[in-house]
């Protein structure tokens, strides 16, 4: 199985890729998409073409993408949340149903605390993925997130497994 995990941001959106099996997880890619310059609608649409190369060079099987919070500046969630829609659309263009996870949700299943430090949370996405050359803080996140969502699936297959047995 392979998954892609999305940490979406207007200047910097980053991805990771793995591969899940069994309980061994294997790196196969991470990155950042840049859109710094020119105007909202232009940095968008430049997203949304490098995630969609992303997404075809890598074909995940299972994207997830992390929550994004209100914070103090009303203008700049709102184009986060712009941003955040283009990390659930490419993927769901793709044919992928996406899975969403709060960050505390991230960091509790990699780091094994909810409020843990992006250091923290670097350091076990290394421990995860030995050898694994990471771009940057947002492929490091993109990365928790993936790493998040193979525990997710995971468990709800062994979940399903024992209801099959159960009710067989």
């Amino acid at each position: 199985m392979r998954v892609i995990g999305i940490d979406p941001g207007l200047r910097n959106l980053g991805w990771g890729v793995i591969d899940v099996a069994g309980a061994r997880l294997s790196h196969v890619a991470n990155g950042i998409c840049h859109s710094d310059t020119g105007d909202l609608a232009e940095r968008l649409c430049r997203l949304h073409a490098e995630l969609t190369d992303v997404i075809a060079r890598f074909a995940p099987d299972h994207a997830a993408v992390e929550h994004t919070f209100v914070n103090k500046d009303a203008v700049a969630t709102l184009k986060l949340g712009q941003a955040r829609g283009i990390a659930l659309l490419v993927p769901a263009q793709a044919g992928l149903r996406v899975g969403e996870y709060a960050p505390n949700a991230v960091k509790k299943t990699v780091v094994g605390v909810g409020h843990a430090a992006k250091v923290q949370v670097d350091h076990m996405v290394r421990l995860h993925l030995p050898g694994a050359a990471i771009a940057g803080a947002d492929a490091a996140d993109a990365l928790a997130v993936a790493i998040c969502h193979a525990h997710h699936l995971q468990s709800a297959g062994r979940l399903e497994a024992a209801v099959k047995r159960a009710a067989g």
